[in-house]
């Protein structure tokens, strides 16, 4: 019985591999099937601009605005719905976007971290995130962003308690927690002695 070494096993089965992989002479490889998944032309608002996309019936909301509209502020953590780090204001209410199909955007308004920042200005949550060392890693903070930013659009003025509840759906792998919640409440100060102002 003759051994194989495994050099001369490899070179022999490479050499198949590639036979089997080429097409005859004068033969056309044959094209690969036009794909079957279902489509759908949608309509919706993202960051305030209308927008009209075709979408697959089966792509999640996060992978539309990641991997088709450039929008990678949303994280991909978990792709499960349990992380929160591509959380998303859906007609104001933050959603897992992993979790979303991107149809059941259809006609709704869509808000992600990069649609906080106004005119070049950051949000004022923004600025208390930064001021206030909210971010580590940064992974997870445009899920805590968003979600915070509905909080406040809900209600200006949270206890520490509200603030809690609310970012409960967030995960931070930093266990920076603390102060993400001194940053949301920091910036329901400023929004109050703004409003304040303006009164």
């Amino acid at each position: 019985m003759s051994k194989i070494s495994r050099r001369r096993f490899f070179e022999g089965t490479g050499a198949g591999l590639v036979a089997t992989a080429m097409p005859l002479k004068g033969q056309q490889r044959p094209a690969p099937p036009p794909s079957s998944v279902p489509q759908t032309a949608i309509q919706f608002t993202i960051n305030g601009e209308r927008r009209k996309l075709e979408v697959e019936d089966r792509w999640t909301l996060v992978e539309v605005l990641r991997d088709h509209l450039g929008l990678t502020g949303a994280k991909i953590g978990c792709d499960r719905g349990e992380c929160g780090a591509c959380t998303v204001l859906l007609d104001g209410k933050p959603v897992y976007s992993c979790s979303q199909l991107a149809v059941w955007a259809d006609g709704r308004s869509v808000q992600t971290v990069e649609g906080l920042a106004y005119n070049g200005q950051l949000d004022p949550l923004q600025k208390a995130f930064i001021e206030h060392d909210g971010p580590q890693c940064g992974f997870c903070t445009s899920g805590q962003l968003m979600s915070a930013k509905a909080l406040l659009n809900h209600n200006a003025h949270p206890t520490v308690d509200e603030v809690r509840a609310a970012m409960t759906g967030n995960i931070c792998r930093c266990s920076n927690y603390n102060r993400y919640v001194e940053s949301v409440m920091a910036a329901a100060s400023t929004l109050s002695t703004s409003a304040r102002r303006k009164a």
